[in-house]
């Protein structure tokens, strides 16, 4: 088919590269389709790509069929440009809470993910747990996306907007999507008639006005639109997302309301801004992934 990238097997190792965790990253609660395998390496689908991610001591080896250059791509999704060490050394002087948060994700890293895989996985990650949202997600794309097999194994892409086309609230729902059907569907059809422009979300330089403009999309609340600004390749670390594990951690740490149900958005939006900056994405994973882990 014209246009279609060959896909070729390829590896890639890199020595003592800082902040680089496997669970740390995979797990902490911004991708869905990476998991981890007998051997401790994780395995995953992303923009085309079937990737294995080894860490053994202190060498990480990438391997899998890539689009382009291995190199090229790793360094992209993985964001290894991004000095995390000047990061967390800002996060770790906030306040001895932060401290132990960020020593606890050392080795998280915020990845660039497809904005419109972003977009749609987390409208199905609405009042769902991780497996269910896994499943939805790869059963979506075993039969919209494409096949690729590697290793006698088949893993399968995430669909293009132009294959959801035709999907209709009906086959969401058969997929086990629940309420999030009429959701997923609407907004597949806003951002295919482009009802919403976007390539201009990439060049609006105010965040604020690039999540008004999600939040338009059906499924889409402050909560998701706010995963969606962090942890695409939009890449925008001034927000903070708040789920009930976020809310939980900023009332015992800092807001101190004796009933955790009464503890306001904006109040958390609020502190979270005066002490973490436009960090305040990063510190919210540290915060998020400390809380619920540990």
């Amino acid at each position: 088919m014209e246009g279609q990238k060959i896909l070729k097997e390829q590896k890639y190792e890199i020595i003592d590269q800082e902040s680089f965790e496997l669970k740390d990253i995979f797990d902490c609660g911004q991708c869905f389709r990476w998991n981890e395998q007998e051997d401790g390496s994780y395995t995953g689908v992303f923009k085309g790509n079937v990737l294995n991610v080894k860490k053994v001591d202190n060498k990480i080896i990438f391997k899998g069929l890539v689009n382009g250059d291995i190199k090229d791509v790793v360094y992209e999704y993985f964001d290894l440009e991004k000095n995390y060490t000047e990061i967390k050394s800002k996060l770790a002087k906030v306040d001895k809470y932060m401290q132990t948060s960020v020593e606890y994700g050392n080795g998280i890293r915020i990845l660039n993910q497809d904005l419109i895989e972003t977009i749609l996985s987390f409208i199905i990650s609405a009042n769902n747990n991780i497996p269910r949202i896994k499943g939805i997600i790869e059963r979506l794309s075993e039969k919209y996306g494409n096949k690729i097999i590697w290793n006698k194994r088949s893993y399968y892409t995430f669909p293009t907007l132009e294959k959801l086309k035709n999907v209709t609230v009906q086959d969401y729902r058969d997929l086990g999507a629940g309420f999030r059907d009429k959701r997923l569907f609407e907004t597949v059809q806003m951002l295919l008639n482009n009802e919403i422009d976007v390539n201009k979300l990439y060049l609006e330089k105010d965040t604020s006005k690039v999540k008004d403009e999600l939040l338009r999309l059906p499924g889409v609340g402050p909560k998701v639109a706010d995963c969606i600004l962090l942890f695409s390749d939009l890449k925008r670390l001034d927000v903070f997302p708040i789920d009930v594990w976020v809310r939980r951690v900023m009332n015992e740490l800092y807001l101190k309301n004796p009933d955790e149900t009464k503890v306001n958005k904006k109040e958390i939006e609020k502190i979270a801004f005066k002490k973490f900056g436009n960090l305040e994405g990063i510190a919210q994973q540290y915060l998020f992934y400390w809380k619920r882990e540990a």
